[in-house]
């Protein structure tokens, strides 16, 4: 009878480590491994930042959030949040990667600031794995229409937008940006809109854009098996396709 009942719980604990591996069969090695071994971070919402049991590999100019217990979603309630769906790599041009070169970057790619300089909506946290545990958007871009009024017709009509946060928290400091990319109508965010909101900022970014004599052109890279295809836990119930956009941004 022991046997037996032994036999049950290694079938048992097999079966629960199904999930996970097909999750992240898409990730780089190195990265599953320190997943793997931190294996209670996906699921934590971001309240794990012990430190890893080996160095985190900075060299991509990003580290994936999950391995310290962040996730790709940012959040708007306890559960529920938004995807982060592309990434600046912190191997793009400098000035992009500090806070005044975003917003310059984003006006090159057809947004710019809120309307009237005021916050509409609710402020969002993300959990970049880096240490700082969630932590407020620090930057809301809005689609921008035409020169005068130009983002209060994005907050009226709607457009694309993105949210940011900055990777640079002591146990991850790449410097990267993480965005959280969307497609709105009326302040309610289209069918398939996470999506469509990553590829306009992506077309835009990989054609090349110029700013006041500044231009820029990115490599994009795209990512399956960091952020899970379907709604579970995202916002209005909007599924997405799981993929997460990594862009390197070079100066031209």
């Amino acid at each position: 009878m022991r046997l037996f009942l032994t036999t049950l719980l290694v079938l048992a604990a097999a079966a629960l480590a199904v999930p996970l591996a097909l999750q992240l069969e898409q990730t780089d090695d190195s990265q599953l491994a320190l997943i793997e071994s931190h294996h209670d971070a996906p699921s934590s919402g971001g309240n794990d930042t012990s430190k890893p049991d080996v160095p985190l590999d900075t060299s991509a100019g990003w580290v994936d959030p999950r391995i310290l217990g962040g996730r790709f979603l940012d959040f708007v309630n306890k559960t529920h949040g938004e995807p982060l769906n592309v990434i600046i790599s912190g191997l793009s041009d400098p000035f992009i990667l500090s806070e005044d070169g975003l917003h310059i970057y984003a006006k090159s790619l057809g947004y710019s600031e809120e309307c009237l300089g005021l916050h509409y909506g609710n402020r969002h946290l993300a959990d970049l794995g880096d240490g700082d545990g969630r932590k407020v958007e620090q930057y809301l871009a809005r689609q921008y229409y035409f020169p005068v009024w130009g983002t209060c017709w994005e907050s009226l009509a709607g457009g694309q937008h993105f949210r940011a946060w900055k990777q640079d928290g002591e146990l991850a400091n790449t410097g990267a940006w993480f965005l959280g990319c969307d497609s709105t109508k009326h302040h309610t965010i289209v069918p398939n809109g996470y999506d469509l909101g990553r590829d306009w900022l992506i077309g835009r970014a990989t054609a090349g854009t110029s700013y006041r004599g500044l231009g820029w052109k990115a490599d994009v890279e795209l990512r399956v098996g960091l952020s899970t295809p379907g709604n579970t836990s995202v916002n209005h119930g909007i599924p997405t396709d799981g993929i997460v956009a990594i862009l390197t941004i070079n100066r031209l």
